[in-house]
């Protein structure tokens, strides 16, 4: 029995009718977050933590120090212990007293970090200011099977200790940058964003920066200056792009991809496009054994694909089909491949 196609392919149309928001296709520049890092302990470990390790002994004699307990030795031993390293994102505006969720990693050779705490640990931004201070108990996520488990997360487990400053509703210029570089969209961006404030305030530098001059009207009010850019509705131009994932046999296709004409056999398969027409204008259809496509010229690729389909074209050929016609220069748009 003929074995069913499964031919895994999506075609992205760009509806033009339906903008995005310019808040959603591009980012204020200073607005960001910030990656903090930390070097703590975990205790409480069922016997899974580093044993031996000459780092996590001394941390550990020397937070028991400072708790004023002396030691005579310079390190502790104990298999209940790790040295684990924290990361957490500091959002933008982030406050004093505001909750942080932050990622647990053991550092050491401890085999699984399960029923640990983390021990209050500050966490340093990359000018090595103290940002947030974390602690609590560490939660691994999933069963006991399928857990990685020398990584956990506490959520909300760590606070923020100092403000992030900013002086945004006082500054006289804000600059924006496309998440998808475009000459076209950053001059219609400019554009839009004329209109809506009445008057040449923003100007496009490069395909991806857009500078802002602050209204006089806006003056002291750059919250309610950005809340209205934001929510300004922009039609983003794209690359004609096909995105081809051979792993999973999955293709992407752009709607302004078209192939030219350009005639292709593989196997039993031929696809010609731009055939022959007879005198009512109709393409036609050799008689062959063959399995035939033909297509008129200027056809997307979601039409090739779809004509290749009917064929019975598996997805590796179709990958390979698609690679051969972009190396004759017939595809017109970029080719990647992941």
């Amino acid at each position: 029995m003929k074995s069913t196609l499964l031919l895994t392919f999506i075609l992205l149309f760009a509806d033009f009718s339906q903008a995005a928001r310019l808040k959603d296709i591009a980012s204020i520049r200073g607005v960001r977050e910030n990656q903090l890092i930390g070097y703590g302990i975990v205790v409480g470990l069922k016997g899974t933590g580093d044993g031996k390790s000459e780092f996590t002994g001394k941390s550990l004699a020397r937070m028991l120090d400072k708790l004023g307990v002396k030691l005579d030795g310079n390190t502790v031993d104990s298999k209940n212990v790790a040295a684990v390293i924290i990361t957490a994102n500091l959002p933008a505006f982030g406050k004093a007293g505001n909750p942080l969720d932050i990622t647990v990693s053991s550092l050491g050779d401890a085999s699984s970090l399960e029923g640990g705490t983390l021990l209050q640990t500050p966490l340093r931004a990359a000018n090595e200011q103290v940002y947030a201070v974390a602690q609590g108990s560490i939660l691994l996520g999933g069963d006991a099977k399928t857990a990685f488990t020398t990584v956990g997360r506490i959520p909300n487990g760590a606070i923020i200790e100092r403000d992030v400053q900013s002086d945004f509703a006082t500054r006289k210029m804000f600059r924006m940058t496309l998440h998808n570089p475009d000459f076209v969209t950053a001059a219609r961006t400019a554009m839009v964003i004329n209109k809506e404030l009445g008057g040449q305030y923003a100007s496009a530098k490069d395909a991806g920066t857009i500078d802002i001059v602050t209204p006089f009207s806006y003056e002291g009010k750059g919250v309610e200056l950005l809340a209205t850019i934001e929510s300004i509705n922009i039609n983003p131009d794209t690359k004609a792009r096909v995105v081809i994932n051979e792993k999973t046999g999955t293709v992407v296709i752009g709607e302004r991809v078209k192939i030219s004409k350009v005639a292709i056999s593989q196997g039993s398969i031929s696809i010609k496009i731009g055939g022959t027409k007879d005198a009512n204008g109709k393409t036609t259809t050799p008689q062959t054994e063959e399995k035939v496509a033909l297509l008129d010229t200027g056809v997307s690729v979601g039409d090739l694909v779809q004509a290749l389909n009917k064929l019975g074209v598996t997805p590796k050929d179709l990958i390979t089909l698609l690679q051969s016609i972009k190396a004759a220069g017939a595809l017109h748009g970029e080719l990647e491949v992941l």
